[in-house]
């Protein structure tokens, strides 16, 4: 039984990047592909498709490389089931000076801290990658 989701989420798209995996695969939620889609929308993987019928649904991600190294490095889950944690838009900072993202849960949906700064709305900090 997976107590966090999301961390095992993005765990998995971590360590399959630093062992120079292809593709990774994970069950499917509403929550996980539309953080996949954050990813894809900011270019940290190559593609994101759900796969599967009913109760065995499970999301392919495809993971993006340059040349010498994976486009993911690390990832930090900040808000945790056991403690939650929100930042208004004046709170929410760049992530390593602009070369990683963090994902925010806002009433708009799922943005980046940038999003969230432009759109001057908080929310809760799902996970900073970089």
């Amino acid at each position: 039984m997976v107590t966090d989701p999301i961390a095992d989420f993005i765990t998995q798209i971590k360590n399959a990047s630093m062992v120079r995996k292809e593709a990774v695969s994970v069950p499917f939620s509403k929550l996980k592909m539309a953080i996949a889609e954050t990813l894809l929308k900011e270019g940290f993987i190559v593609s994101a498709e759900k796969r599967g019928k009913k109760v065995k649904k499970f999301i392919d991600v495809t993971l993006k490389y340059t040349v010498d190294h994976p486009e993911v490095t690390d990832v930090k889950r900040i808000s945790k089931p056991g403690k939650r944690v929100y930042f208004g838009f004046k709170d929410i900072r760049s992530v390593k000076q602009g070369h990683g993202i963090m994902v925010i849960s806002t009433p708009k949906g799922l943005l980046t801290d940038k999003e969230a700064r432009e759109q001057k709305i908080g929310g809760e900090v799902l996970f900073s990658i970089w």
